[in-house]
């Protein structure tokens, strides 16, 4: 442990500095020193450092200040203090301003290494809870609600697990189906706000001229039938996440007062006179190209920005098949335990059938067709007169071909085929270029170019 841990040493006697300098670095120990509350923060802001060993009275300087701003650029860096006799007091101040321990004037090395030992272990035991809790958490999510073990969804676990606890704004993108609100619940409950309340809210599902009302609440006669005081579901999300489903519908009127709260994190009620602070984490969600409505017109720029500070794109089922039993499962167990149905599982041939199928209409898809199943079979295991006619009729056979007619040319139509090829594959990538590149087998160069040969080229969405 000692081996690779970093000591930084603040002290203004050169004295000091050299001698607890040689005596840790005798101990196996990596040491810096500083002379001052300046040098001292440029260390920290510059490496990393395990502890930091400073006298609380720094020339002119204080070694509370310090502790203040160290805490503030390195919160994990522990800190001991040295003070003399007369300063005990304001040592145990600076216990509760975060510090680890302190040593008192004049102080054995023996007695100092042991408390720096000890705050080390202390570091590896926190920094070891933490693993444990991710792991925990890890585990929790791919048998909970989100389910799925492909490399796909490993990302999409892994992009969640680093947002989760920070509080920038997240937009989650992908296909209807796909299981957009579940990510943003996984983003709430791994964060520090999973004691706070989660408030889905549809976009495009409530009227246009009762959206308002409903984010923002109102006050008493703003309109008729405000017969009372409306709390909006801002404030109900308050110490919380709100979750805006389908944000791409979101009226032009609207997405101006939403850059404000986001901005200002303020809300000001229908028909009211003043603010209201609300501190609430958005996440939005979307099937829509968000960058493509910008550029049409149809959504402000800014709005767009502050929301995709960090996008997680969902891969539609086609590209995660190998979840697909697993699926089956957990929505297996969840249905026929609320009929109280024994069943157990699909034939052989059900699952072959099902496994042909692309199932466009992805994860939703996939429960509404299980919940049938469960529905529909008279035996433990389903058979395949329980599935619905689409997934029966196996993969849809390749059109037959059409010469081209008066006016139009081979390359023409070959360049259309193309495109349409090209939208798909964007489509099921969730506009994730490289994503698409390799379902359709090329180079995410020769993917880029083609689109900016048949003319359909648009920005590049970060990778998941």
């Amino acid at each position: 442990m000692s081996d690779a841990a970093r000591i930084l040493v603040v002290d203004d006697e050169r004295s000091m500095q050299e001698f607890l300098e040689i005596f840790f670095r005798r101990e196996g120990y990596e040491v810096v020193t500083a002379g001052c509350r300046a040098e001292a923060l440029m260390a920290i802001e510059s490496d990393d450092y395990d502890v930091m060993i400073s006298d609380i009275q720094l020339d002119t300087e204080s070694g509370l200040d310090l502790l203040r701003a160290a805490k503030d650029v390195s919160p994990e860096t522990v800190v001991i203090m040295i003070t003399a006799f007369a300063t005990t007091e304001t040592a145990i101040t600076a216990m509760k301003e975060g510090a680890y321990d302190y040593v008192t004037k004049p102080f054995k090395v023996d007695e100092l290494r042991l408390v720096v030992e000890k705050a080390l272990e202390k570091k590896l035991l926190t920094q070891e809870n933490r693993r444990l809790r991710s792991e925990l958490r890890s585990q929790t999510r791919t048998r909970g609600a989100m389910v799925g073990t492909s490399e796909a969804m490993q990302q999409v676990y892994d992009l969640v697990a680093q947002v989760a606890d920070t509080k920038t704004n997240v937009l989650v993108t992908g296909g209807s189906g796909t299981g957009k609100e579940l990510v943003a619940r996984e983003i709430h409950q791994q964060s520090e706000r999973r004691d706070g309340a989660f408030v889905p809210v549809n976009c495009g599902a409530i009227p246009e001229n009762l959206l308002e009302s409903e984010l923002f609440g109102h006050v008493k006669g703003a309109f008729t039938g405000a017969v009372q005081n409306k709390e909006g579901l801002f404030e109900a999300a308050d110490g919380g996440t709100i979750f805006l489903d389908e944000i791409g519908e979101l009226p032009a009127s609207l997405q101006v007062k939403l850059l404000r709260v986001i901005q200002e994190k303020t809300i000001r009620r229908v028909g009211g006179n003043s603010d209201r602070s609300v501190d609430v984490r958005v996440v939005a969600a979307t099937n829509r190209d968000l960058a493509e409505e910008v550029t049409a017109g149809r959504f402000r720029d800014d709005l767009y920005y502050r929301l995709n500070v960090i996008q997680v794109s969902l891969p539609g089922l086609a590209q995660r098949m190998e979840d697909v039993p697993l699926l089956i499962r957990h929505f297996l167990e969840k249905y026929a335990a609320e009929i109280d149905k024994p069943v157990e599982g699909f034939e052989d041939d059900a699952m072959q059938a099902v496994l042909a199928y692309d199932f466009p209409g992805n994860v939703r898809e996939l429960e509404n067709m299980v919940e049938r199943a469960v529905a529909l079979t008279r035996t433990p295991m389903v058979t395949m007169d329980c599935l619905p006619p689409a997934v029966l009729q196996g993969p849809q056979q390749a059109a037959a071909a059409v010469l081209p007619g008066p006016g139009s040319s081979l390359e023409e139509m070959v360049n259309e085929y193309e495109r349409q090829i090209l939208r798909e594959a964007l489509a099921r990538a969730g506009g994730v270029k490289k994503r698409a590149a390799a379902l359709v087998g090329v180079s995410f160069r020769s993917f880029r170019y083609r689109l900016e040969k048949l003319g359909i080229d648009g920005p590049c969405e970060p990778e998941v």
